[in-house]
């Protein structure tokens, strides 16, 4: 049985989402710059036991850019939309990936938005506000002096000379590897997610879930996974050794049985 695709649309947005296997739904949410095709694997493993419903997140695979620059809540709301729309009362799993994390954190923080979901994994998530180290700092000095010539040009000509500097090597070196590969709304949208933090609401969050995490992950490493793991009320967090951001990928046979022995229990 293949992936059957379909199509969504929500507030302007076309949303391309993927369906395999029978069951009670598993919602599949990947990471950012990604797509649901790095999760085909292990949802073609899980598609034997879970109705695998991925999402390509739009902006990402094959879902369009949004028509304005969306933050975690545009895109929890599209998710939750999505799911009520596709299956109405019923209740679903969630298994997500790095950005993904952002988004479920967002929809089990508003509760709201939760009542269609039980089970939940969460492998690589993002969500919590990092340990800056002494790089980051230095860098982020250098892209304020950077920019402060940028202050003394008259308004109308500011942005001309601010993309010139976007372009030079300097200023590339000084950026995130997935925000110097952007551009107009996703460059946007970057900026409003991963500037929202759910450290002081997680205790807030009463919902059963697993962290499966890669121990080599230098993503969103381990530090991170502890943290959930002490501030979320209801979490258990299973640690895969030789695996890193993709322990997935890395380590396909240990991360579906963990997972199916957690979906199945």
């Amino acid at each position: 049985m293949e992936f059957i695709s379909k199509r969504f649309q929500y507030n302007g947005a076309e949303t391309t989402w993927y369906q395999k296997g029978e069951g009670k739904p598993l919602i599949i949410l990947h990471g950012w710059g990604s797509s649901s095709d790095v999760m085909k694997p292990a949802a073609d493993k899980l598609s034997g036991i879970r109705n695998c419903v991925l999402v390509d997140l739009p902006g990402f695979g094959k879902s369009p850019e949004p028509p304005e620059a969306w933050g975690i809540g545009d895109y929890a709301d599209m998710v939750s939309s999505l799911v009520r729309n596709e299956f109405p009362n019923q209740p679903v799993d969630y298994l997500v990936h790095s950005f993904g994390g952002r988004i479920i954190l967002k929809l089990l923080s508003e509760q709201k938005r939760t009542l269609q979901i039980e089970k939940v994994i969460i492998t690589g998530g993002a969500g919590l506000k990092p340990k800056r180290s002494l790089k980051f700092h230095v860098k982020r000095i250098t892209a304020k002096l950077l920019k402060l010539p940028v202050k003394l040009v008259i308004p109308s000509k500011r942005e001309t000379w601010m993309n010139r500097l976007r372009n030079t090597a300097l200023w590339k070196s000084l950026g995130s590897s997935d925000y110097s590969k952007l551009s107009g709304v996703m460059r946007e949208t970057f900026v409003k997610s991963v500037t929202e933090f759910f450290d002081d609401r997680l205790d807030e969050i009463p919902d059963e879930i697993l962290l499966l995490w890669g121990t080599d992950d230098d993503a969103t490493p381990m530090d991170q996974a502890r943290r959930l793991e002490k501030g979320l009320k209801n979490s258990a967090l299973v640690e895969i050794e030789n695996a890193g951001h993709y322990a997935f990928l890395d380590q396909p046979a240990k991360f579906t049985a963990i997972s199916r022995a957690y979906l199945e229990g």
